[in-house]
């Protein structure tokens, strides 16, 4: 039996597979077998975890950032005909265009020019990332691409995402981190009710339809995406059910523990595949910091321990490796 390492990102600190590595490491030091998993929820990381556990290749492509600004954007092809997408590499933020006038400007434009790209190399299947996006145009720029460019050609998408916000609601609950002031939130919201109202489907009160601005919500309602759980499709995709039967037990980890890691975040998801299985299989969480309001969630975790930077992750693995 093995001790399974599944470690989310410290946001802007250490990615996960580093995360992974360092505790996977401690174990060892520790005497014990340890299997790594860098994993993710849609947001930071999921790019990497996907093509990692697809075997997708790089593929680098001329797109526009979020102000039609060209760029070189990273795509991930396997050779199943499954395509990975990430909106932050064409559609992200930048600490320089955080401006209410850069949030009602910024658009998808050259996330559609990724999917088109991913199409036009034969992809059948592509899986979108949608977080960490500058953006709240609806999906009317991606849109706009992935239909100048020839549209889907049969393909499918599907959206991942950790937030279940719906269309409407996208510019309140994430405009203000895009820079969007009290007026441009409203402006926002006008927008997004008027696109609506024009699509060929109403996403306005559909579970998902909300990330990236609400461009899970305009490929739904124009593309027929599907719309789903970012942490569980990269479980799925990492086989990480098939994993869990020989581990005794499991490794969580992110930058900082709070209310919000049980919100369909990556942890959450790991705990309820957990309690899926019947047995009690220890987790343990490594996180760089802990909220103080964290209340009943910590019951979850058989140890929490704190480790800000490599080396005390190495520490942590080598002191669950005695557990």
């Amino acid at each position: 039996m093995t001790i399974l390492v599944a470690p989310d990102s410290f946001k802007g600190t250490y990615s996960a597979a580093e995360v992974a590595a360092a505790i996977a490491a401690g174990v060892n030091d520790g005497g014990r077998p340890a299997k790594q998993l860098p994993v993710a929820d849609g947001g930071e990381g999921t790019f990497d975890a996907l093509c990692r556990s697809l075997r997708a290749s790089p593929v680098i492509v001329d797109v526009v950032n979020s102000w039609g600004e060209p760029l070189q954007a990273t795509i991930g092809l396997a050779a199943d005909g499954t395509a990975v997408v990430e909106v932050a590499q064409a559609s992200g933020l930048t600490a320089a265009r955080n401006s209410p006038a850069d949030a009602m400007a910024a658009s998808t434009y050259g996330t559609g020019m990724m999917v088109a790209a991913a199409v036009n190399a034969g992809a059948t299947h592509i899986l979108v990332a949608a977080g960490g996006s500058a953006t709240t145009d609806g999906g009317a720029g991606a849109v706009r691409a992935i239909t100048e460019n020839g549209g889907l050609g049969g393909a499918r998408i599907t959206v991942l995402s950790d937030v279940t916000t719906s269309f409407l609601d996208a510019p309140r609950v994430f405009g203000p981190q895009k820079g969007a002031d009290p007026a441009t939130v409203k402006l926002l919201e006008e927008r997004l009710e008027h696109l609506a109202g024009s699509y060929p489907r109403d996403p306005s009160g559909v579970p998902r339809t909300g990330a990236a601005g609400g461009l899970s919500g305009g490929l739904w309602a124009h593309f027929g995406a599907d719309l789903v759980s970012g942490a569980d499709a990269v479980l799925d995709a990492a086989g990480f059910d098939a994993l869990l039967t020989s581990a005794d037990a499991v490794v969580v980890g992110e930058g900082r523990l709070d209310s919000q890691t049980g919100e369909g975040k990556i942890i959450s998801a790991i705990l309820q595949r957990v309690r899926n299985t019947g047995r009690q299989i220890p987790v343990i969480a490594v996180v760089g910091s802990v909220a103080e309001d964290l209340g009943s969630y910590a019951e979850n975790f058989a140890e929490i321990l704190i480790a800000t930077d490599a080396a005390a992750m190495r520490a942590a693995g080598k002191a669950i490796a005695a557990l």
